[in-house]
């Protein structure tokens, strides 16, 4: 093996790596930023004589994926794309001679899914796995298959900045080599105090690089401030423009910023200060050289699946504990540094200790797209972390919304068409649907907001697009003058990708609906303007919005709150357009339902897109079954009231049922829950609450009683009591005690007490005018007592009544005495 100066600490680690890799073919390398792992590895690897074929190293950046290449090539005395090349979207420089090539992660799925195989690579090394990102986790997925299934001499190292290493070593079943690096001591410095909820955590930061730069004056060297994105970024430059010193030099550092400009904030300055304003990508991927000071904001952009725009978009959190021993250690590297951090040390107990891996919380269309390309479910597949279960039915859905999947979950032409495109699902389907003409819309989605303040209308962004200078001096609002230009040359490119597809007569908002059909928003009644969402959820305009008024709506951006979304980007839409567009996949729903708002079912037929309604008709001739059930769910709204013989007839059967006898239970509980038994063949012709107040019961309860328990019903419990006139008097079984009411009269000549079922009967005797005179479980005992006084009251108040003195001889009657003649 070669050796190469100057000496580095991994070098110390490469006689183990190699080892691992002649005895398993599998490594996991454990090296702290700095140590020169990125730079060492691959050339040791190629120097060894173990890897016959190519060496393919996978970086997270396309920054770091050049800067890689082009550190090694000089190592080499070369330049890049000869011994090593690189390549990435939009970039290539590789030739025939290449043996190292260093690719962005998305190049390794994309090889995998061409030639599953491999052929000509022999050795393929995963670059700061610690990052932990979506198509990494999926290319060793699939490495790991590949080197099982096709390629067992397929040789497979991963790198890490962390000491968390131990689970991919577990998952690789690889030795674990660790290599301790090299570093000079840090001194670390924290606020005193937290930060004011009210203080602008930029200005905050910028006085604090002002006071870090002017403390650190004596021991020289670059500062590195480390910020969440570019908008931080540009905005901390514009400040310390005017507050830094003329000798301090601020170098921008981004993943999106121009190249030159890139490598102009890695390489020294040959007088002066440098002061770099960088994002993570500075952590651990790059080798910033002279930085003596580091500047740490405390905060990291990550990919998290945001509901609001429905792909997965960056969000600002705090960096972990690993991440702020990265960065504090980048003012290690050349000598003795400080570190100011913006928050205090009791704040850092709180940090989590790593940061989270991307498939937990990204959206996972994109890779479910993969997976059903490469013919594997998520379960399949070695992950190390896997796939949430919610998260990955509800790409699946989407993939098959668009065209993607078809229902069986298997990939389609359609969709093996969309993989090819490094778009996000949605986008790609509306770029091969739209041609060209979608391009600028493709591309407007992909970056961040180019306007401020300005309402939500898309075309105010495509206008600003199509001429920059000329919507500046028409309108007021805040433009991106840089996001501006990478999406009009992101738009050309994707242009060029979607050449063959047949122009399309489709409109800006029609394509708006192909990428987000699941975001077509209908208003809701009232003047406030909200919307519900195809896809079932809700959101809400601003009353000012110029697009307030719209019926149909696409919600291509929201704010993502899980109540009711606020729209930040939106389209009009037609409903002829919907129509044109969603003919196959709107549904013909026909449905009777109770509605507890109007008190009746309602019976209606409609043409709908999901969640939205194109088409509303009453259903006039609704099934009467259908009708019923839906009344069923009336009457569990309006409950269950039993009266008069249908009270009765309940009460009966109880009293029977409770001595153990075979029927069914007609108690209010025992009723609503076997409504569908008994109820729902009665219930003709009964639409609405005033039906039910109507509806009589009886009839319903009878037929729920059989032949034979109606027999058995009547022997134990007689519905009525046959008076000496032959009247039937009904008897009452909802109390304790049946009863009956009765005239006194009626009962003359009556002398032993009514009885049913072994129990006397409470007897209630009335008078003429119907009412109580006398309650008595002891009729007879009742003419020889108490009749006497009552027969004195009753003569004087109803002296055309008969009163016989012995109402045991005498003969019943409702009859008045008779006149005489």
């Amino acid at each position: 093996m070669k050796t190469y100066s100057p000496h580095l600490p991994i070098d110390d680690a490469l006689p183990a790596l190699l080892n691992a890799v002649r005895t398993t073919s599998r490594a996991v390398l454990q090296a702290p930023p700095g140590a020169g792992k990125t730079t060492r590895v691959p050339l040791a690897m190629l120097d060894s004589g173990l890897i016959k074929g190519k060496i393919l190293m996978l970086e997270p950046r396309r920054l770091a994926a050049r800067a890689a290449a082009e550190r090694m090539a000089e190592t080499l005395g070369e330049t890049a794309g000869e011994t090593v090349g690189y390549r990435m979207r939009g970039a290539s420089k590789t030739s025939g001679a290449t043996r190292i090539e260093v690719v962005t992660e998305g190049i390794l799925t994309r090889m995998l899914q061409s030639d599953p195989d491999l052929p000509g690579v022999s050795a393929v090394i995963f670059d700061e796995f610690h990052e932990r990102s979506l198509n990494a986790d999926l290319g060793l997925a699939l490495c790991l298959e590949v080197a099982e299934a096709l390629r067992d001499d397929l040789v497979l190292v991963a790198m890490s900045a962390t000491l968390d290493a131990g689970p991919v070593a577990d998952l690789m079943k690889a030795p674990m080599i660790t290599s301790e690096g090299r570093s000079f001591p840090v001194e670390t410095r924290w606020l005193e105090k937290p930060l004011s909820a009210q203080a602008h955590r930029l200005d905050a930061l910028v006085d604090l690089v002002v006071q870090a730069q002017h403390d650190t004056r004596s021991i020289g060297g670059g500062i590195l401030v480390f910020l969440p994105g570019e908008g931080e970024i540009r905005r901390a430059a514009k400040q310390l423009q005017t507050k830094l010193p003329a000798h301090c030099e601020i170098r921008p550092l981004f993943g999106a910023l121009p190249f030159a400009e890139q490598q102009a904030a890695i390489q020294p300055l040959k007088s002066g200060r440098k002061v770099v304003l960088a994002t993570s990508i500075a952590e651990t991927s790059l080798t910033i050289q002279d930085v003596r000071v580091v500047v740490d904001m405390g905060q990291a952009r990550r990919a998290r699946f945001d509901p609001g725009s429905g792909m997965s978009r960056l969000v600002t959190e705090k960096v972990t504990r690993a991440e702020a021993v990265q960065r504090q250690g980048r003012a290690g590297r050349v000598a003795e540094g400080i570190c100011y951090r913006l928050w205090t040390k009791g704040e850092e107990g709180a940090l989590a200790a790593f940061p989270p891996a991307e498939i937990e919380s990204a959206d996972l269309a994109g890779l479910a797209l993969e997976l059903a390309l490469w013919g594997a479910a998520s379960d399949d597949l070695m992950f190390l972390t896997p796939s949430p279960r919610g998260s990955m039915a509800e790409a699946q859905n989407l993939l098959m919304m668009l065209g993607a999947l078809d229902v069986g979950g298997r990939i389609t032409n359609h969709g093996k068409a969309l993989s090819k495109l490094p778009l996000h699902p949605r986008l790609g389907h509306m770029l091969l649907r739209g041609g060209a003409d979608a391009a600028p819309l493709a591309a407007l989605l992909s970056e961040r907001d180019p306007l401020r303040g300005a309402p939500s209308d898309v075309g105010l962004r495509l206008k600003a697009l199509k001429d920059p200078k000329g919507f500046a001096q028409r309108y007021r609002y805040q433009l991106n003058r840089p996001v501006i230009e990478r999406i009009r040359a992101e738009t050309k490119r994707l242009g060029q990708m979607v050449k063959h597809v047949p122009t399309s007569d489709l409109t800006t908002t029609a394509m708006a609906a192909l990428a987000y059909p699941d975001r077509i928003g209908q208003k809701r009644k009232g003047d406030t303007p909200r919307y519900i969402l195809s896809g079932g959820k809700g959101c809400i305009l601003s009353n000012e919005d110029p697009l307030a008024n719209a019926p149909f709506v696409v919600a291509l951006d929201t704010d993502g709150n899980p109540r009711e979304a606020r729209i930040r980007l939106a389209s009009q839409i037609s409903q002829s357009d919907i129509r044109a567009l969603f003919e196959t996949q709107t549904k013909d729903v026909s449905f009777c339902e109770w509605s507890k708002r109007d008190r009746r079912v309602v019976a209606r037929r409609q043409k709908r897109l999901g969640s939205i309604l194109l088409d509303d008709q009453i259903w006039k001739n609704a099934p009467d079954d259908q009708v019923a059930v839906a009344m069923l769910e009336g009457v569990r709204d309006l409950g269950l009231r039993l009266t008069g013989a249908a009270a009765r007839l309940a009460a009966r059967v109880q009293l029977v049922r409770s001595d153990g006898h075979d029927l069914p239970d007609f108690s209010i509980p025992g009723l609503m829950a076997d409504l569908e038994t008994w109820l729902l063949p009665m219930l003709n012709n009964v639409r609405s609450a005033d039906d039910w107040k109507r509806f009589d019961l009886l009839p319903a309860l009878q037929a729920a009683l059989s032949w034979e328990q109606t027999q058995l019903l009547d022997a134990a419990t007689p519905g009525s009591f046959k008076t000496p006139l032959g009247r039937k008097i009904p008897i009452d079984y909802g109390s304790d005690i049946p009863e009956i009411s009765v005239r006194l009269q009626e009962m003359f000549g009556v002398t032993q007490h009514p009885v049913v079922a072994g129990i006397a009967l409470k007897v209630t005797l009335l008078s003429p005018a119907q009412r109580p005179i006398q309650i008595t479980r002891d009729l007879p005992g009742f003419w020889a007592g108490s009749y006497a006084d009552v027969r004195k009251d009753m003569r004087a108040q109803y002296p055309k009544h008969p009163w016989p003195e012995d109402p045991t001889q005498a003969d019943p009657t409702l009859r008045a005495k008779r006149r005489p003649s």
